[in-house]
């Protein structure tokens, strides 16, 4: 089996599931007898490392139970929080990307089905952002990711963040893509909550981190025990997290020779793409992340390609693994100005810590004639 769709997810890494093993019968780290206190012991570690290779305070770590839910709590408690600190003089308006995964986009249109009004953030063909005026007028939260699912388009977060701190705008950063493929610094990109998640970075599964400021702190989406800082509540899983922080000290010890290696491979395979298969489109534009190859092949079929591939051996997406398993026209193309018949037949090859050369040389044997069939049935 070829696996070629990292920005889904990573294979666990070796040591984070050493670390889960050594912690897995750790007990409620709330309790205040002995074996809570050696729990909590092991919690407060993955913290501080967390937040030490994150560039955080260990305070301003919070664990989720995915990504998903850490953007659910840095957009729409930001935005209640703003409500509830300037009450009636709070600006009742949302700032958002197109481009958004869907954990952001839809958290953006549940506030705007609630009343807010929502100025978007359009962008180009190439997939990044560059028009960030509606960040000069104040609003109870922003949004911007910092790289995207589909098209590995890096986006201006750092100007993101000083335009709306200028106007005492809380920003929020999905980070889910970037966190341990790309140095980040929480405190000198200046943003309000930052998200990511474990199993992107070679972590376990259903572990997410939101890094949140002390000030202004989002406000929970769900109300319980609020055993992480009043801000998300729910007993946290210490092995998960003991192991999310050992992937991310080994993916962030590894980055800058995993950034070279995995970015020459990319290219190279691209360009051999473009060379090989007519029409071909490559969405993916610098600066982008260094695992992302995203092709468009105008006239054919998604799923015959995913299909094909797969009977093939080789396991790569049409974009987004969060739309329940359901292929349809990108959300994210269609953003980016591609028709349905110029964007229908989207590839999404992701390369990662486990990706060798024998895996694109295969896909590159494959893709050829795959295409050429996929096309074949997307005249029918």
């Amino acid at each position: 089996m070829t696996y070629l769709d990292y920005a889904a997810t990573s294979p666990m890494r070796q040591c984070a599931i050493d670390a889960w093993r050594e912690h897995a019968g750790a007990l409620n780290p709330g309790s205040q007898y002995a074996s809570g206190r050696k729990a909590n012991a092991v919690l407060q570690e993955a913290r501080e490392q967390i937040a030490e290779l994150l560039g955080a305070d260990p305070v301003e770590v919070v664990f989720t139970g995915s990504g998903t839910e850490a953007n659910n709590i840095g957009v729409r408690g930001l935005y209640a929080a703003s409500r509830a600190r300037a009450g009636d003089a709070a600006p009742n308006r949302v700032v958002a990307s197109t481009i958004e995964h869907p954990a952001v986009l839809e958290s953006v249109r549940a506030l705007e089905a609630a009343g807010a009004d929502v100025a978007w953030l359009s962008a180009g063909r190439d997939g990044h952002v560059t028009d960030l005026t509606p960040l000069d007028t104040p609003a109870a939260v922003a949004t911007l990711m910092w790289a995207n699912n589909e098209s590995g388009a890096i986006q201006p977060v750092q100007e993101a963040a000083e335009r709306a701190a200028a106007h005492h705008t809380p920003l929020h950063v999905d980070a889910v893509q970037v966190v341990g493929k790309l140095p980040v610094d929480f405190h000198a990109l200046g943003a309000t909550t930052l998200a990511a998640s474990a199993h992107k970075f070679g972590g376990p599964r259903g572990t997410g981190i939101l890094l949140a400021k002390r000030s202004p702190a989002p406000q929970p989406v769900i109300v319980g025990g609020g055993q992480e800082r009043g801000i998300r509540s729910g007993t946290v899983d210490v092995a998960s997290a003991a192991a999310t922080a050992a992937a991310l000290a080994e993916a962030t010890r590894e980055m800058e020779q995993e950034q070279t290696r995995i970015a020459t491979l990319r290219d190279d395979f691209a360009n051999r793409v473009l060379r090989q298969i007519p029409a071909a489109v490559l969405t993916t534009q610098e600066p982008a992340l260094p695992g992302h190859a995203h092709f468009l092949f105008p006239g054919a079929n998604a799923d015959a390609m995913i299909m094909l591939l797969d009977s093939r051996g080789i396991e790569v997406s049409t974009g987004s693994a969060c739309a329940a398993g359901v292929t349809r026209f990108s959300h994210v193309v269609e953003a980016m100005g591609y028709t349905e018949a110029e964007g229908g037949g989207a590839l999404r090859v992701t390369l990662g810590e486990g990706t060798v050369q024998g895996d694109v040389d295969k896909l590159l044997l494959e893709l050829p004639e795959v295409v050429r069939r996929a096309r074949d049935v997307g005249l029918l």
